[in-house]
């Protein structure tokens, strides 16, 4: 309340934050605050020793980083990406003045929901049983679990890779893509919503190809790429402009020599061979890669060139941003002395 006589101002009520934090986990503030409300505190009413209310104290909700805020309809209008960072997700009202005849106004209340996306420097995309998780293990110390049956992984899997320059590039297996993912068949939107938030894209198919079940078509590896790229442009476009590599695993059996040569054919003339494929597939744009390794995770066989070509790629992306940045600082600093000059 504010102060008639005095012409005193009430405090204004707490705001509600969230504030990402690195160790803080969605199960945490569930377990911490079960009914999921979050209040903060109302401003102190305005006295004859304390003209100016004080401000109600703020609520901070530590969330872990990785959270997409969205409201009731699930528009996004917010996110928190890297430890430390803040959003307002709920403003205090003001405290009683002249202008609100001396009575406070309401704060703001609303229902929010915290959204988790996965954030990786690499993310790895492929049909369940491509070899992902035993890519990831081989690269990193990460312990996946992995078997000779589809879906193994069910929810993402982080691994770190470690040079020997002590540089860490952080690598997210994440749960197999199946036909039909951009429509929210299978584990759809749950992997593909982790896919927005990797910097770069590594793709692992298997040169032998993919068949998901008896009742389901069977698969070329080069069927496989343009079907991963298709369901990954039908969920978001953007997602193709990100920078990808492709990983052939599976170089240790029978054939897989003939098989890959068959498919740099392919990769290299894609145009050519469209037209042989059914027709949902005819008309597929397929994703650029920077590079295409051949590799046997049961082997070994090219582990080590596929570690250095994604620090390549990341170091090269890396490069690109920050001279990017120092092109916007230039210019943002001529247009300053210009300004500077035309005033005088």
């Amino acid at each position: 309340m504010g102060y008639p006589r005095l012409g005193g101002e009430g405090g204004r009520g707490g705001d509600v934050w969230l504030v990402a934090q690195e160790r803080a986990t969605l199960k945490s503030i569930r377990d911490r605050y079960p009914k999921k409300r979050f209040v903060a505190g109302t401003g102190a009413n305005s006295s004859v020793r304390a003209l100016k209310g004080e401000k109600g104290k703020d609520c901070e909700v530590h969330v872990p980083w990785g959270i997409s805020v969205l409201d009731d309809d699930g528009k996004q209008i917010g996110e928190l990406n890297a430890a430390g960072e803040r959003f307002l997700a709920a403003r205090g009202g003001l405290g009683g003045s002249l202008a609100t005849n001396f009575l406070p106004c309401k704060g703001q209340s609303r229902i929010v929901r915290l959204d988790l996306k996965l954030i990786a420097d690499v993310g790895l995309v492929g049909f369940p049983n491509a070899g992902k998780s035993s890519l990831l293990s081989k690269i990193s110390h990460a312990k996946p679990e992995i078997a000779n049956y589809p879906f193994t992984t069910i929810q993402p899997e982080l691994g770190k890779i470690m040079y020997a320059d002590y540089k860490q590039i952080s690598v997210a297996d994440l749960p197999g893509l199946i036909e039909g993912a951009h429509a929210n068949k299978g584990m759809g939107h749950k992997f593909l919503k982790h896919v927005e938030r990797t910097k770069q894209l590594l793709l692992v198919v298997d040169i032998s190809g993919f068949q998901l079940s008896t009742k389901t078509l069977f698969r070329t590896a080069f069927e496989t790429i343009l079907l991963l790229t298709k369901e990954l442009e039908l969920y978001k476009e953007e997602l193709l402009t990100k920078p990808a590599l492709l990983a052939i695993n599976k170089m240790d059996l029978p054939c897989a020599k003939d098989n890959l040569n068959e498919l740099m054919k392919q990769l290299q003339n894609p145009q050519d061979f469209l037209h042989l494929l059914q027709e949902e597939m005819s008309h597929a744009n397929i994703l650029e890669f920077k590079d295409i390794i051949p590799i046997s995770t049961y082997t070994g066989e090219g582990i080590e060139k596929l570690k250095a070509c994604i620090r390549k790629s990341i170091d090269e992306e890396a490069e690109q941003e920050n001279e990017e940045y120092r092109k916007k600082k230039l210019l943002l600093l001529q247009t300053s002395e210009e300004q500077q000059i035309n005033r005088r």
